[in-house]
């Protein structure tokens, strides 16, 4: 089956936070695509809400049994049941353990630019956050190993990884996340790897991803690691994810966090889910060579019409950082607000101001669209 990707779906009027929380603007900001998640999560859906009752639900045998298909042929490893936590999303996940492992006082860390609720989520609790920022090292950022040994103190307890980076869209290798997990052995931190990313690699055979699931048992036994169908397949707003956390007491410590701050996980979630990675490999690999394509186009757009802009292309999502620190104003999301009428993600949300994030999770069209719009604003 072929999926179009180049269909126009007006999402504007419908509710959505990325289209009508500045109606008066264009949006490549949050990450969601615009595009329409895969016909076989929408027939499952049609098949649940044809059963017509929505009462408290649970993770099913199909879903339990996608995941463990999914883990062994995705990640290639196998995870007893146990070790799997259902939840209603990622951001809570590090949230929880930001307020489970971490008492007063207490440090989390993590490595700067990065997904804004990561520098935000020790404010749900009493921790302190230590950053530290990633480097570009031979045209790839990566970890700044010496200014992390410098950093971290005895009163730090987690680390909070992500990867497939996001903005960066780095792809971390095997000896870069290896490194990392020994770094968190030797301070004794609980390792939290989010890689909801993770189905999004542009080319899996050039970079794959390796997961901290895959790490040595001695580097695991330690590590939270948190995955989602949501961002590939575009059904985030349905609110559904899952942490594997190997040992018993980390577990029953991030469990009892939970307490009763967190909403059940809607009945509609766990079947989308389920049919995302039971049968939605075919739509996910159309759409990565979709996203590959609009990569492309919009790295060699910059670099020929825009080249005050610079960029380093991204290995994974869909989701370009882009410095605009040559444009010699304070604030360049602004900037492009009030000049070209665009919704940009601001890099100061992301411990790096100067920069922004731009969303090419759309038409070709509507990329392109946008990038005019941006190079006809500058100066």
């Amino acid at each position: 089956m072929t999926y179009d990707f180049d269909v126009p779906i007006v999402r504007k009027g419908t509710g959505c936070i990325k289209f009508d929380r500045r109606p008066e603007l264009d949006p490549f900001w949050v990450a969601d695509m615009d595009y329409a998640s895969a016909p076989e999560i929408i027939e499952a859906l049609h098949a649940r809400i044809d059963h017509g009752v929505f009462g408290y639900a649970q993770a099913h045998a199909g879903l339990n049994e996608a995941i463990d298909l999914y883990l062994a042929n995705q990640r290639g490893v196998t995870v007893p049941g146990e070790q799997v936590v259902h939840l209603g999303g990622l951001v809570p996940a590090l949230s929880l353990a930001g307020r489970a492992f971490c008492r007063d006082g207490e440090a989390l860390m993590t490595c700067t630019p990065v997904y804004p609720p990561f520098i935000n989520v020790h404010h749900d609790g009493t921790a302190k956050l230590i950053t530290v920022d990633h480097v570009l090292v031979d045209g790839l950022y990566t970890f700044d190993w010496e200014a992390m040994e410098q950093a971290v103190t005895s009163e730090t307890r987690i680390f909070i990884l992500c990867n497939p980076q996001n903005p960066l869209g780095r792809v971390f290798t095997r000896e870069e996340v290896e490194q990392l997990a020994r770094f968190c052995v030797k301070h004794d931190l609980i390792l939290v790897s989010d890689e909801i990313h993770c189905d999004l690699v542009l080319d899996a055979e050039k970079t794959p991803h390796f997961s901290a699931l895959q790490l040595p048992e001695d580097l695991r036994k330690k590590t939270i690691t948190l995955l989602s169908p949501s961002k590939t397949w575009n059904i985030a707003g349905l609110g559904y994810a899952f942490a594997v956390i190997p040992d018993d007491g980390v577990r029953r410590k991030f469990c009892a966090q939970r307490g009763h701050t967190l909403s059940e996980i809607n009945a509609l979630s766990y079947y989308a889910a389920e049919s995302a990675y039971r049968d939605g490999e075919p739509w996910r690999q159309q759409l990565l060579a979709y996203l590959r394509g609009n990569r492309e186009v919009l790295d060699t757009f910059i670099a020929e019409r825009m080249p005050v802009l610079k960029i380093v292309p991204g290995e994974a999502t869909y989701l370009a950082w882009i410095d605009a620190r040559g444009l010699g104003v304070e604030n360049p999301a602004q900037y492009f607000e009030q000049k070209a009428g665009l919704f940009l993600s601001d890099g100061a949300f992301f411990g790096w101001p100067g920069w922004i994030r731009f969303n090419f999770g759309c038409t070709r069209a509507r990329m392109l669209e946008g990038l005019e719009k941006m190079a006809a604003a500058l100066p």
